[in-house]
């Protein structure tokens, strides 16, 4: 499947960030650009894999990967499986320079993707907003622009720590992520790390920037979104899947942490 959206731009050039164009390619092509893209581009592959040239530097790009090029940066791009399959979004506005630096994309970046389906989520309501109105879609898809980078953002940060964090709060984060939907207590935490409540609590302030029973609770609610977005399952069978004792109290934590309820966040 191949389309490339150019909206028509009309009332949201006077927003602060808009898409200039967004796409798709199931079998993405050689591509090199000796003066690079007029504007900045973010890549992510969801499938397949390629190679990225930039610098004289070749990289690897597999599935669940992410490229950002700034505007005129010199790159080249090509698949190495027949199926690598990349989408792209081209955001423009004037404060499209300030909101890529303050996420920390000012140069050439590539990380990994922990969460597709949300970026998917919102990839599709862009092209969705844009497809199904062609005077005021862009309008609606730059909202959902906004959240994209956010979640992007949130995404690359996470791939960051993780990376550069001390064994003890790597070894916490993964049993966290293979044991969420269970019950965690905090001596299960302190034996797997080897640490006391106390170091534990302060490597998570430092590092994450909250306490080990509420990093829980948003990887909880991280997969909840997942779940609202891309299956009909109950408010109810979500919250027990994902490891909430109750839906009430399921309910109320999604409330404080994403300004919404879980029924409000599915028909966005």
């Amino acid at each position: 499947m191949y389309f490339n959206d150019y909206p028509i731009k009309n009332k949201e050039l006077g927003l602060p960030i808009f898409i200039d164009n967004i796409g798709k390619h199931t079998c993405q092509p050689h591509t090199a650009r000796s003066g690079g893209f007029p504007h900045p581009q973010i890549l992510y592959c969801t499938k397949g894999s390629g190679i990225l040239s930039i610098d004289g530097n070749i990289t690897e790009i597999p599935s669940h990967t992410a490229i950002f090029l700034p505007a005129g940066y010199p790159h080249e791009y090509y698949p190495t499986s027949d199926d690598w399959d990349i989408h792209w979004v081209v955001p423009d506005g004037y404060a499209c320079d300030d909101l890529l630096k303050y996420i920390g994309m000012e140069k050439p970046t590539v990380f990994e993707i922990k969460d597709l389906a949300l970026l998917e989520h919102f990839f599709s309501r862009m092209h969705e907003s844009i497809l199904g109105d062609s005077i005021n879609g862009n309008l609606r898809a730059s909202g959902y622009l906004y959240n994209f980078l956010i979640e992007l953002y949130r995404q690359k940060n996470s791939a960051r720590v993780v990376k550069t964090s001390n064994r003890a709060i790597v070894t916490a984060i993964d049993h966290i992520n293979n044991s969420y939907m269970n019950k965690i207590t905090m001596e299960e935490l302190c034996t797997v790390t080897g640490l006391s409540k106390q170091q534990l609590c302060r490597l998570f302030k430092r590092h994450l920037g909250c306490r080990p029973m509420e990093y829980i609770a948003k990887r909880r609610i991280q997969t909840a979104k997942e779940l609202l977005s891309t299956t009909d399952m109950s408010v109810e069978a979500i919250s027990e899947k994902v490891g909430f004792c109750s839906g009430s109290y399921f309910t109320k934590l999604f409330s404080r942490y994403e300004g919404m309820t879980p029924t409000q966040f599915r028909i966005i």
